[in-house]
C-alpha cells in the first residue's frame, strides 16, 4: 500500500503573477501524444482527455491481466500504472514494463506508466529522488521506444513530501531534460510536491517555467486531489489557473474521502469535466493501511464495486458517462446510429443559484449512456455538465438571470442525438449582502492553520470588507495571509488586504491564519458576520 502522510493545510499564498505572464510555446509532434495550446493531443491531432483508474501492478503482478479487462469495461480510456524502480520495492524490469504496454494496448487504454519510489521524498526516509526515477526510465527505455502514441511517463509519484519541497522546481526541470537528451519522444507527466497536492502552490507558481524547460513543450502537470482539496472552490481555483495559462494538467489521483480530510469529488468530477480536464481515480483494488475505503471494487472483484466504484464509473460526470476511447484504438466500431432526441426538459427547485432540469429519456439502438445539458444563447450553446440519468442539478447560477437550456443524449460509440427542445429559467433573487464562509481546519493539538473562504451570494460586488466572529475557546491567532487581522479575548476582526478586496457578485476570497489552540478545545466559530450581516456557514 502507498505511503500518505496527512498534509497540513496552509491558505491560499498570493499568486506570482509572473506565472501567467506570457502563455506558453507549444510545439506540436506527429509521432505519438504532444502538448498544443494546454491540450493533450494524439498524434492525428485529436483532443485527448484522460478518463481512468489507477492500477497497483508493482504490489499485485499477477492481478494486472484481469485488472485491465475489467478497468476497460467501466468505459476508461486510460489506465494509470504503478511501476518501481527497485529502490522501495522489487523493480519492474524491462521485460515486465514491455508487458504491461502490451497489455494495455491489447485493452484499448492508454498506458500511464509511473515511477513510485520516489513518493514523499524529503520526508519519506526510504524514497529516492527524481534523479534515480530517471535512471529507471533509462533503464527500460527499449520497451517503451515507438511506444509514443500509447504511452504517457509519469516521471514519479508524489515527488517530495512536505520538507524540502522548494527543490522541486529545478529537479523536475533536470528530469525533463536529461529524458529527452536519452531520446524520450513521450509525452511527460510530473506530479505535485506536498504528497502530489501541492498545498504550498509551488507547481502551480513554476508551471510554466517547467513546461519551457521542456525542449519538446511536451509536458503534462498532474495534481492529486485528496483532503487538501474539499471545498469546490479550491478545486476549481486550482485547475482553473492552469486552463487560464494555457498549462495542460490532469487530476492524476483523487478518492471520495481520506485519512487527511474529505474530498468533493463531486466538485472534482463536475469541473474536469466542464474544463476538459483528464481526471484518474485511486485505485482499482488492494488499498491497506487504513485506507481500504479507496478500493474501487472489493478484492479485485468487478462484481463487487465500493461506493466509490460506482460513484467514480457511474455517477455524474463519472467514468461512463464522460469517457472517449482513444482516436489510435478508434475506428471499428459498427455503431454509427445516434440516439434520439431527449424530452424538452422541465426545471423545478429554481433558486437564485441554482435548478433543478428533468427530461423524458431518448432512446438508441444500442443504449444512451450519457447526456450532456448545455446552456443556448443568441451567439451558440455551452457546455454545463454531463450526466447518466434524465435528471441534472445545476448550481453555481447568477440570481435574477434568464437561462436557456436545452439536453443532447449520447451513446458508448459517441454518437450524439440532435438537441432537445430549451427550457427558459429565470434565477430568484438574493439579497443584497448575503455571504457564506466556509471555516476549515488543520489541528495539531497545541496549533493549527485556519482556512477561510469568504462568498457573496448577493448581487453586487462587495468593495472593502471586514469579517468577525469569535473563537469558542482559547485558541489565538499568531499570523495571517490574504487579509489583516486584529483579536481581543475570543474576538476576531478580519479585514481585506489590496488584492483581497473586491469580493465579485457570486464570487470568493480566501484567506488563512496560523495559530495556537488547547488540545481538545479547537472549535469552529459559530457565527460570522460580513460587513455587519450574519453569513451562512458551509
Amino acid at each position: 500500500m502507498r505511503s500518505r502522510l496527512a498534509t497540513a493545510a496552509v491558505g491560499l499564498a498570493a499568486v506570482v503573477a509572473s506565472m501567467f505572464a506570457a502563455t506558453p510555446p507549444a510545439q506540436a509532434a506527429t509521432t505519438g501524444f504532444h502538448v498544443s495550446n494546454g491540450r493533450l493531443l494524439e498524434a492525428g491531432e485529436q483532443d485527448f482527455v484522460m478518463r481512468g483508474i489507477n492500477h497497483a501492478h508493482a504490489w499485485y503482478p499477477t492481478r494486472t491481466t484481469q485488472a485491465l479487462k475489467d478497468i476497460k469495461a467501466t468505459g476508461s480510456n486510460t489506465v494509470r500504472v504503478v511501476l518501481a524502480t527497485g529502490d522501495q520495492w522489487t523493480k519492474n524490469d524491462t521485460a515486465d514494463v514491455a508487458n504491461v504496454v502490451s497489455q494495455c494496448k491489447a485493452n484499448r487504454l492508454v498506458c500511464v506508466l509511473e515511477a513510485h519510489d520516489t513518493t514523499g521524498y524529503g520526508e519519506q526516509s526510504a524514497a529516492v529522488s527524481l534523479s534515480r526515477a530517471v535512471d529507471y526510465w533509462i533503464s527500460v527505455q527499449s520497451a517503451l521506444a515507438g511506444q509514443e502514441k500509447y504511452v504517457v511517463l509519469n516521471i514519479g509519484n508524489e515527488p517530495y513530501g512536505n520538507t524540502g519541497y522548494a527543490a522541486w522546481t529545478a529537479d523536475t526541470t533536470a528530469a525533463i531534460q536529461r529524458l529527452r537528451t536519452a531520446g524520450f519522444q513521450h509525452t511527460l507527466m510530473t506530479d505535485a510536491p506536498n504528497w502530489g497536492q501541492d498545498w504550498a502552490f509551488t507547481m502551480r507558481d513554476n508551471a510554466a517555467a517547467v513546461f519551457a524547460s521542456d525542449p519538446q513543450r511536451n509536458t503534462v502537470f498532474s495534481i492529486h486531489m485528496y483532503g487538501v482539496f474539499d471545498t469546490a472552490a479550491e478545486v476549481s481555483d486550482y485547475l482553473g489557473r492552469f486552463v487560464q495559462a494555457k498549462l495542460p494538467i490532469v487530476v492524476g489521483e483523487f478518492g471520495n474521502m481520506h485519512s487527511d480530510g474529505n474530498p468533493d469529488e463531486d466538485a472534482i468530477m463536475a469541473t474536469a469535466q466542464q474544463l476538459g480536464i483528464g481526471y484518474m481515480g485511486w485505485s482499482w483494488s488492494g488499498n491497506g493501511g487504513g485506507v481500504e475505503y479507496l478500493d474501487l471494487v472489493t478484492g479485485f472483484d468487478a462484481t463487487r464495486p465500493s461506493a466509490w466504484g460506482t460513484r467514480l464509473i457511474d455517477g455524474a460526470n463519472g467514468i461512463r458517462a464522460t469517457s472517449r476511447e482513444a482516436a489510435v484504438f478508434g475506428g471499428t466500431t459498427a455503431d454509427t446510429q445516434a440516439p434520439t432526441a431527449p424530452g424538452t426538459p422541465a426545471a423545478t427547485a429554481v433558486t437564485s443559484s441554482g435548478a433543478t432540469l428533468g427530461w423524458a429519456a431518448a432512446t438508441d439502438n444500442t443504449a444512451v449512456t450519457a447526456y450532456d445539458v448545455v446552456r443556448v444563447t443568441s451567439t451558440g450553446e455551452s457546455a454545463v455538465t454531463t450526466v447518466a440519468g434524465t435528471t441534472a442539478t445545476l448550481t453555481g447560477l447568477t440570481a435574477s438571470t434568464r437561462y436557456d437550456f436545452a439536453v443532447y443524449a449520447r451513446d458508448a460509440a459517441g454518437n450524439r442525438s440532435t438537441r432537445s427542445g430549451t427550457v427558459a429559467v429565470t434565477t430568484g433573487a438574493t439579497p443584497a449582502g448575503a455571504c457564506s464562509v466556509a471555516y476549515r481546519l488543520s489541528d495539531w493539538g497545541t496549533s493549527f492553520n485556519g482556512d477561510v473562504t469568504i462568498r457573496n451570494l448577493g448581487t453586487a460586488a462587495v468593495s472593502g470588507w471586514s469579517l468577525d466572529f469569535a473563537f469558542p475557546a482559547a485558541q489565538h491567532i499568531n499570523s495571517l495571509w490574504n487579509a489583516k487581522g486584529t483579536q481581543t479575548g475570543q474576538a476576531v476582526h478580519v479585514t481585506n488586504e489590496a488584492w483581497t478586496q473586491t469580493i465579485p457578485a457570486g464570487g470568493s476570497v480566501n484567506f488563512g491564519f496560523n495559530a495556537s489552540s488547547t488540545p481538545g478545545t479547537n472549535g469552529v466559530p459559530s457565527t460570522f458576520t460580513l460587513n455587519g450581516a450574519t453569513c451562512s456557514i458551509v
